[in-house]
């Protein structure tokens, strides 16, 4: 499980340029239309042989630049709930402004480590402009410059030495650890509590290595695994619910601890934005998923074409990854909750799955006959074997072809459905790799 560090500032201080920075992510994803996957608030940054995840909290609120200081105050508020290391980003060439003092004031009475970082200081003279940000008791500003990228190396090592937890796994068994995801009020509690019901003694809680993370053993109707319970689900939380960012920060935890997610869409309210935002973080952890649509007894329409449309909408909004199971079920009423816990198990097995060489060079090699991958500049690409690759967190199939390169996303879409469509791994990823044979 590793370490979340937070980004926090006023606007246009340069958090996402930082972000993209420290996450080696691209600007094309940095595109302020609304309604585009806002893929640029969370990401993962490696440094020094360590893994941590970083969020970007300025990206979450709509239309941040008329954003009041309340907002900017409950951004922060949160991230030092949730995140172990701050980063507090703050404008070199406009100086120390009110905002930022109000900022700086409620991070001093934190308990959480937090970095003053200085940013667009460009040139070695604008380094002295910098002293003035001492006037916010944050210690020694780190003078960065997101954009070139000077100074982000001893920010990233001082980031290092403030995580103050070594991060220890508890958790050995071979059992499923399911995280329970989605947006505010979708009804995560109520399945948690309709799984536990009121029998606590099958309960075991064993207290995670993140702070206020739980495990909680479960063992019940011959199934047996852990439920990732971030604190939040049980204590409704201090801060103002309706907060877009809020829930996403909140999973990440959860998320990041599991193998499985069961990703809750409310059935009055249909998938929204924000369910695709948790579905992406799902993604980007490479975990399994279960879609429950939740509430169906409060469904006005639940006829088969009801059925039909919504599952298509939930596909077509979370494609290309389209192949894991949707459950319409009530966790009030416990309609299907034991299908949801046989998915779930169902999905942890898939994961495992392993395809033996021959088997899967029989059946793709004369798929791949059939339909090569296009050929480019009149280039023919060959691939001549396919193996799984061993000891991998998701299953991992490579293809060894004579021109690696030219063999484009689309046609490892193609061959990633065809290994679907033969093997069962329904509700886990796949990555497929083509590499020099």
């Amino acid at each position: 499980m590793g370490n979340l560090v937070a980004i926090v500032g006023r606007p246009n201080v340069g958090k996402s340029t930082l972000f993209n920075r420290l996450t080696k992510t691209r600007h094309a994803i940095v595109s302020d239309e609304a309604g585009t996957t806002r893929d640029r608030q969370y990401g993962k940054c490696e440094w020094g042989n360590k893994e941590f995840s970083v969020v970007d909290t300025g990206g979450w609120v709509v239309n941040s630049d008329d954003i009041f200081e309340g907002e900017i105050r409950k951004q922060v508020k949160i991230a030092i709930e949730e995140c172990d290391v701050i980063l507090f980003l703050v404008d070199n060439k406009t100086g120390v402004t009110d905002l930022d003092m109000a900022v700086a004031d409620i991070l001093r009475r934190s308990k959480v480590p937090t970095l003053l970082v200085c940013n667009k200081v460009d040139s070695n003279e604008q380094r002295y402009d910098a002293a003035e940000f001492y006037s916010l008791g944050l210690g020694d500003p780190y003078c960065i410059s997101s954009l070139t990228g000077s100074g982000t190396g001893e920010l990233l090592d001082a980031v290092m030495q403030s995580f103050t937890k070594e991060v220890t796994e508890v958790i050995e068994e071979d059992i499923p650890r399911i995280a329970v995801v989605g947006r505010p009020n979708a009804g995560k509690s109520s399945l948690i509590n309709a799984f536990l019901d009121d029998d606590r003694h099958v309960v075991t809680d064993i207290a995670g290595t993140t702070r206020d993370s739980i495990y909680t053993k479960y063992e019940k109707f011959g199934f047996n695994f852990y439920l990732v319970d971030t604190a939040g689900i049980r204590k409704k939380n201090k801060v103002n619910e309706d907060l877009e960012y809020y829930s996403v920060m909140r999973s990440i935890r959860a998320i990041e601890n599991s193998d499985v997610c069961v990703l809750m869409v409310d059935a009055t309210r249909g998938i929204e934005g924000q369910d695709v935002n948790i579905f992406q973080v799902v993604q980007k952890n490479q975990k399994g998923l279960v879609v429950v649509v939740n509430k169906w007894d409060l469904a006005t329409d639940k006829s088969n074409d009801a059925i039909r449309y919504f599952e298509k909408t939930i596909r077509e909004r979370m494609a290309p990854f389209t192949d894991f199971t949707i459950i319409f079920a009530s966790a009030v009423t416990k309609q299907r909750i034991f299908r949801i816990l046989e998915e779930v198990q169902k999905v942890y097995q898939n994961r495992t799955t392993k395809v033996s060489t021959a088997r899967l060079n029989e059946t793709m090699l004369p798929i791949i006959e059939a339909t090569p991958p296009p050929s480019i500049k009149g280039k023919y690409i060959k691939i001549k074997y396919c193996m799984q690759l061993p000891n991998t967190r998701v299953p991992s199939f490579v293809f060894y072809a004579n021109l690696p390169q030219y063999v484009k996303d689309p046609y490892k879409r193609f061959l990633e459905n065809q290994i679907r469509e033969h093997w069962e791994f329904t509700g886990t990823p796949i990555n497929v790799y083509v590499r020099q044979k």
